[in-house]
């Protein structure tokens, strides 16, 4: 079934006991992130969305209680130099996690059938090119072993507009807006045409998207969180490594530890 982006404007606010939630979540997420590393896996956790729509945010609460050792935000703006020198997803390729690694995208690779489309950094020869290109990028991503999940964050152009003016109004989070914002929101409707060739051309097997709705920033967040942890317990080996003897012969050596039977 096709995705719609209406299906996800209701907004609704999030009812459920918000802090308890997100702790547990955030819990099961550094379980999750310990069997990363407990059993060799790689992910790649993809955001895309509207400007203003709660990325940045989402992807505090998910990252708040891993080791930051083990994964690596990688906030994605317009392409360098040396980046336009080569084809587009090379930056991508060089940003992908080893094993025992999470990488988190703000922004994608997407960005060629979004913002390069609509705002002609990229022909339309090129951005065409692009679907398949991705989705051969995201077979041989998943077929080499690495989990991705991918999130489109929505919401309306009120809730946006209102979230701008928030924006506006402190001081503090001015630097949040600027004017590639306003220069999108007019462009809006080229936009949703872009999205909606974006999710019938790569909503695929074995790289679906999720849309969340973010019209509600708790709600946007709990849905957003637990999607993520439902799609990689799905795949990654979710059993804790067994004690090593050695490690706990050391320990009773140490200060008398002894096995819990």
């Amino acid at each position: 079934m096709a995705i719609q982006l209406a299906d996800h404007e209701v907004g609704a606010k999030y009812d459920g006991r918000y802090g308890e939630e997100l702790t547990a979540l955030q819990e099961r997420l550094e379980r999750i992130q310990a069997a990363h590393i407990t059993h060799r896996q790689r992910s790649v956790i993809m955001l895309e969305g509207w400007d203003a729509a709660g990325k940045g945010g989402i992807i505090q609460r998910l990252t708040a209680q891993l080791d930051p050792r083990y994964f690596e935000v990688w906030p994605i703006s317009a392409p360098n130099e040396a980046e336009k020198a080569r084809h587009f997803l090379w930056r991508f390729w060089t940003r992908l996690p080893g094993n025992r690694e999470i990488s988190i995208f703000d922004r994608s690779w997407y960005g060629r059938v979004l913002v390069e489309r609509v705002e002609g950094f990229a022909t339309e020869a090129e951005w065409r090119k692009a679907y398949d290109e991705i989705n051969e990028f995201e077979a041989q991503l998943t077929g080499s072993g690495t989990h991705l999940v991918k999130l489109f964050v929505h919401v309306t152009q009120e809730e946006q507009d209102r979230r701008f003016a928030e924006r506006l109004d402190d001081p503090w989070k001015r630097w949040k807006t600027g004017p590639e914002d306003y220069r999108n929101r007019a462009k809006r409707k080229h936009y949703l045409a872009a999205i909606d060739d974006m999710f019938a051309q790569t909503d695929t097997r074995w790289a679906p998207w999720k849309v969340i709705d973010g019209n509600n920033k708790k709600a946007a967040r709990i849905a957003a969180l637990t999607h993520v942890a439902e799609a990689l317990e799905a795949v990654v080996p979710m059993t804790p490594p067994d004690l090593d003897p050695a490690v706990a012969k050391l320990a009773a050596k140490a200060f008398g530890y002894k096995v819990k039977v």
